[in-house]
This record gives C-alpha cells, sequence and structure tokens, in this order.
C-alpha cells in the first residue's frame, strides 16, 4: 500500500488535472482518478515496461474518461480547477479563461476529441477506436470542433452520436 501510495502523490494530480480538462467536473474528475487508482490496483502487473510508468497510467486515464463518456453524459464545467491546473503549468489565468470558456463551450465527447488529439497526441485512429467510431468520425470531429471555435458557434456543437 505503501508503493501504491507514492505512485498517487507521484502522478494522481496529473491524472486528475487530464480529468477535469476533458469532464469539466471537478467530482467527476475526482471519481475517475478513484476508479484510475482502483484499477491500478488491478493492472498493475500487465505493466511491460516498454514506455514510462507516468505515461502508461496516462493511457491508461485516458482510456477511462473516453469508457466514461461512451455511458454517460457531462455537461456541468467548472473553471476554478481548470484554470489553477493551467496556470500551475505556467499559463496565463486570462489565456486560460478564455481558452476553456471556448472549450467548456463544446460537448465533452468533442472537447475529449480536441484534447487529447492536440495536447494528449492521440491519432485519429486510437480516438476513433476508443470511442467506437472510425478514424474519419474523429477527424470530423475535429474538424467540426476546430471551426466551432474559431467561429465562436461553440453552442450549436453535435458530435453526430445523439449523444
Amino acid at each position: 500500500m505503501q508503493a501504491f501510495a507514492a505512485i498517487y502523490r507521484l502522478y494522481g494530480r496529473a491524472c486528475y488535472n487530464l480529468a477535469l480538462r476533458i469532464l469539466g467536473q471537478p467530482a467527476a474528475a475526482e471519481d475517475m482518478v478513484q476508479d484510475i487508482f482502483v484499477r491500478l490496483i488491478e493492472r498493475i502487473g500487465s505493466y511491460r515496461g516498454d514506455a514510462p510508468f507516468g505515461a502508461w497510467l496516462k493511457r491508461m486515464t485516458s482510456n477511462a474518461i473516453i469508457d466514461a463518456l461512451r455511458h454517460r453524459s457531462y455537461r456541468e464545467v467548472g473553471n476554478e480547477d481548470i484554470v489553477a491546473a493551467a496556470v500551475e503549468k505556467g499559463a496565463s489565468p486570462e489565456a486560460t479563461i478564455d481558452a476553456w470558456t471556448l472549450l467548456q463551450r463544446l460537448s465533452p465527447r468533442s472537447r475529449a476529441v480536441v484534447l487529447l488529439s492536440q495536447w494528449e497526441g492521440y491519432t485519429h485512429l486510437e480516438l476513433g477506436q476508443r470511442f467506437g467510431q472510425s478514424e474519419s468520425w474523429s477527424k470530423s470531429i475535429l474538424a467540426r470542433a476546430m471551426h466551432q471555435l474559431k467561429v465562436g458557434d461553440a453552442g450549436n456543437d453535435s458530435d453526430g452520436d445523439n449523444e
């Protein structure tokens, strides 16, 4: 248990920040981190060491978030924790609020595609597979989301699967 506590101290905040950026809800992000660390206890034996442990855990976190988005709907978003996390990484509060204000207007799935492809480096093939969709679905969602962010029309967001 001491080892898991040490892992949590090292990686818990990064998992929480990723979940918060996508889900937009502090309580949902906290629940997700709890779920991730329960899964970690069950799956630690599957870690092969071909990637750094933090990257493996982040991938596990991303996959769990996508699974949650496929089965639930997250609509509420809060700025305080998002801004604090971005400022902690060196971003200005004003720029973070502006970016987050735009992103929060996207649906959770569209926001996930934008953040996971642009921030976390997922490919469209990986995103399509994880969401149970095609690669072109991911490309389409990203293109529509980016267009909506540019023109400020994110209020009319639809990711094509009747979320």
